[in-house]
This record gives C-alpha cells, sequence and structure tokens, in this order.
C-alpha cells in the first residue's frame, strides 16, 4: 500500500539504483582524499571518475555468486574501469561505504520531510490567524469544558509542529555522520585524514570514533523522531475525526465531486484520510522500536541491525512522507463550521460559566467548598431538567444573597474566555 502511494522524489531516494549511486560517491570521495595526500596517482582518480559505473543488474547477478553485495558492486564496478579499480575501496571495510552512504540517503530523506513540516507549519499559522476569535468549546475528558477559540487549536498544533520541526533539525544533524576508518574503526590500514577529507566533500562530519559501524543510537534517534512526528499526525488527524463525528461536526474532511463515502450507504461522508493517516502513524512507531532494538550489536559489530534498516529506513520515510503530503492537503481544504461551534458551545445551556460564578462567589467571600456546592447543585439541575443555567442561578436565593442580577448576568459573556487569546498569539509574533 506505502509504494503505491510514495511520491516520487523520496520512492527515488530508496531505490536500488540510488542506493548504488551513492555507494559510488563515498567511494570516488575517498579516492579524491587519497589522492590529495598524495597516496594514489591523481591520473588514477581521473580516469575512475571517468570510467566508473554499474549496471543494477549486473551487480545483482554477480551477487548471486557472492552472496555478498558490496563485493559484487565493487566487482561490477572494477569491470568498468579496468586497472585503475585497484586504488577503490583501498584499506576500506563494506560498512565504511554502507554507513556513510546510508548517511546520504537518511540526509536527502529528511531534508524532505523538513520541507514538509515548514509548509505545515506556515498553513497552521495561517488557519490560527484567520479562527483567532471563532469560539468553540473546550473539551476535557470528552466532555464540554470552557470556550476556547479554534485558531488556539490551530495555534497549539503550529507549535507542536515548531518543536518537530527543531527535533527533525537536530535528528538530521547527528544522522549527517560519516565513518571511513576500516575494520574495526582503527585506521589500521588508512589514514584518518582520508575520512575527513571525503566526509567534508559529502557533506558529512566524521564520526569522533566508530567501529566497523556506525553507532545506532544515531539511527535509532532519527527513527524515534520520525516516529513523534508521525504522533503529532495521528493526534491532529484524530481530532479532526472526532471534530466531524455527526453529533460534532465542527470540522469536515473536503468531499471532492464524484467522491463516496460508503458502498452501502449514500449519505456518508467519513473522514478517510484522517483515518489512513491515524494508521500509517502505527507503522511509523513500530519501526522506531525496532530501531532502538538495533543499538545493542555484538561487540564491535553483527550484522542483525542491516536487514531490518533496509525496511524500516525507507518505509517510515516513505509514509510520514506520504502523512504529511496527505496531512497537508486536508488542512488546505478542511472544511469549518463556526456555526455548529456556536451551537455546540450552547448544547449544555450556559453550564460553561460555572466556573465564572464559582470564582464570583468565592471573591465575595465565601470559602471555596460552600460556593462550588451552590454552583455544582443548580449545574446538575441545568444538566437534567435542560433548564438555562442563568436562570437557575438567578433564582437561587443563596446565590443572590451575594451577588445581584446585573453582577450574575455579566459573569454570562464569552468575551471573558477570549481575553487573553491575543497575548497567547503575540507570543508567535501574531
Amino acid at each position: 500500500m506505502i509504494e503505491r502511494y510514495t511520491l516520487p522524489e523520496m520512492g527515488r531516494i530508496w531505490s536500488e539504483e540510488n542506493k548504488y549511486r551513492k555507494w559510488l560517491q563515498v567511494e570516488i570521495a575517498a579516492c579524491e582524499a587519497m589522492a590529495e595526500l598524495g597516496m594514489i596517482p591523481a591520473d588514477a582518480v581521473a580516469e575512475i571518475k571517468a570510467k566508473a559505473d554499474f549496471s543494477v543488474e549486473r551487480i545483482l547477478e554477480i551477487e548471486q555468486v557472492t552472496n555478498h553485495d558490496v563485493i559484487a558492486f565493487l566487482t561490477c564496478v572494477a569491470e568498468r574501469v579496468g586497472e585503475a579499480s585497484r586504488f577503490i575501496h583501498l584499506g576500506m571495510t563494506s560498512s565504511d561505504v554502507l554507513d556513510t552512504a546510508l548517511a546520504l540517503q537518511m540526509k536527502e530523506a529528511g531534508e524532505i520531510l523538513l520541507g514538509q513540516l515548514r509548509e505545515l507549519y506556515q498553513i497552521l499559522l495561517e488557519k490560527a490567524q484567520e479562527y483567532r476569535y471563532t469560539p468553540m468549546i473546550g473539551r476535557t475528558h470528552g466532555i464540554h469544558a470552557e470556550p476556547i477559540t479554534f485558531g488556539l487549536k490551530m495555534l497549539l498544533w503550529a507549535a507542536e509542529t515548531e518543536r518537530n520541526l527543531t527535533r527533525l533539525q537536530a535528528a538530521l544533524e547527528d544522522i549527517s555522520t560519516g565513518m571511513i576508518s576500516g575494520a574495526v574503526g582503527t585506521y589500521a590500514n588508512i589514514d584518518p585524514r582520508v575520512e575527513e577529507i571525503a566526509c567534508r566533500k559529502l557533506g558529512l562530519r566524521p564520526a569522533k570514533v566508530s567501529t566497523q559501524i556506525i553507532q545506532r543510537d544515531r539511527h535509532a534517534a532519527f527513527m524515534t523522531t520520525l516516529a513523534v512526528i508521525a504522533g503529532s499526525l495521528d493526534k491532529f488527524a484524530t481530532e479532526i475525526r472526532n471534530l466531524q463525528r455527526t453529533d460534532i461536526l465542527e470540522v469536515e474532511e473536503f468531499f471532492q465531486k464524484g467522491q463516496k463515502g460508503s458502498s452501502a450507504m449514500p449519505h456518508k461522508r467519513n473522514p478517510i484520510t484522517c483515518e489512513r493517516i491515524a494508521g500509517l502513524a502505527r507503522v511509523v512507531r513500530a519501526n522506531a522500536l525496532a530501531a532502538l532494538e538495533n543499538q545493542a550489536l555484538w561487540h564491535e559489530r553483527d550484522i542483525t541491525h542491516s536487514s531490518v534498516e533496509r525496511v524500516i529506513i525507507p518505509d517510515s520515510t516513505i509514509a510520514l512522507n506520504y502523512m504529511l503530503h496527505k496531512f497537508i492537503g486536508v488542512m488546505k481544504n478542511l472544511l469549518v463550521y463556526p456555526e455548529n461551534m456556536l451551537a455546540n458551545i450552547n448544547k449544555t445551556h450556559g453550564l460553561v460559566f460555572s466556573q465564572r460564578v464559582l470564582l464570583a462567589l468565592v471573591d465575595k467571600g465565601l470559602t471555596r467548598e460552600a460556593a462550588y456546592a451552590l454552583v455544582q447543585r443548580n449545574a446538575l439541575q441545568a444538566w437534567e431538567t435542560k433548564q438555562p443555567f442563568l436562570d437557575l442561578v438567578l433564582a437561587d436565593r443563596e446565590i443572590t444573597a451575594h451577588l445581584n442580577e446585573e453582577e450574575i448576568r455579566g459573569l454570562f459573556n464569552f468575551n471573558y474566555h477570549l481575553a487573553q487569546v491575543d497575548t497567547i498569539f503575540a507570543r508567535f509574533g501574531l
């Protein structure tokens, strides 16, 4: 399913062609570094750069015999290069190529995700501004609490997306690490300066210390960051799904002309895109757990991480790429119903003002416990009888002994709840 919806550029990053292209890029960078240091002839490097190439089909054919992908790759390249190929992979081990190339792929993938997050952030800020003063009911435990604005909800999502941008930038910086240090990381057969120069050419920084591999805490940090971002999208999508429920219907996914919601029920307009996003978040979270399992390897390395990463890293970046693409579309075209938001606020007959009445009574000198009891009995009666909470408060002599009618009516004002909206928006420079 994920492959069917893969966006072209992200899919290209994880193609076999691009993987081997990155391997070749690493090998050539190492050759160039060795030539700069006078370790191999400069004309040999020129020949390597001119002739080095490969065929995916040929690599796979050789691998059927060698049962080793890097050796198959090097053999294929050597067939193209000829005599100068003896300088390729000099003093290196397979993971010098694999891990450094994987860093390049993850960096490419992460930069695409960063771009999408930035786009989503801007859309959420725009929605926050548009609905800055649009009142809706805030819900805790799924139950009506007090009024908020839809703009504040959007601003909350923007703030979380901003944090995810920071997290992903840090994870990308961490994973943009290369290694060309030989069989167990001791540089026994290769000069450390080769690693430094090659990594600089590749836009990576060299690991300060390694074994035969780059340590997998870096990859785990990257993958858990993807999981956190997927979790945010799951949160946002789940909220839209809840707000689209028939009994709430405050927002709705755009329903395009000709779209069908159900094979059996023609009236259905289901939040299928948000459901898809929520479902894929489970895959990305599960993959993060596998990445955490990859941290513990035997001694200087084993390859238990390798087979796992060939699945989880492409799958998670592709899935999150798709999730962001779809959610950006949801937010751009989101249908918002302010009139339903106001109607829902009024469903509880004014109970949203119960705390204002409570605080006003406390301000008049009642203990909190006494004031709470007076307000709660009227609130419960409003629930049971559907009478307006304001009418019940005005008729309660114990309350009117402390608050006059004008004071009570003044407590039932939506603007009170929105008085600090601008203060919150100002924190975002809005």
